[in-house]
């Protein structure tokens, strides 16, 4: 299904406007998160790179739903009528809507939370390095 690539990815920092990921976006990304995760900043790892990539870009590898529910094991899924064959129709989602029926202001609202969530635990774990290096 074709996506609106405009609607993944993050759209804005600290209130500006990121405009296109760069390589150095990405690195300092990596860096907040082996800080956060209490590593130094030279011990940062593939997986804050490719987290980092995530976040910034809105790229998932998560599998749809429809993959999910094919992977799970035949006795966990729903069955609302036994031995009916049943057809699933897929419902298209409004052009101000995400596939799991979130509005744009819904999800530009829940990216800003989770900024200042990231924003918060990285600030809480520089002043906690400064303060232990007597720093602050």
């Amino acid at each position: 299904m074709n996506t609106n690539q405009l609607k993944d990815g993050v759209v804005a920092e600290h209130s500006v406007g990121i405009g296109t990921v760069t390589r150095q976006m990405l690195k300092e990304r990596a860096v907040e998160l082996a800080l956060i995760d209490g590593r130094l900043v030279t011990e940062v790892s593939k997986s804050d790179w490719e987290q980092a990539k995530r976040e910034l870009t809105g790229d998932s590898n998560a599998e749809s739903g429809a993959e999910r529910l094919e992977a799970a094991p035949e006795s966990e899924r729903w069955d609302p009528v036994p031995g009916s064959i049943g057809h699933i129709v897929i419902v298209a989602p409004g052009e101000d809507e995400d596939e799991e029926g979130r509005s744009d202001n819904e999800r530009l609202v829940a990216e800003g939370v989770a900024e200042a969530q990231l924003d918060q635990s990285l600030q809480a774990t520089i002043a906690a390095n400064q303060k232990e290096n007597g720093e602050g």
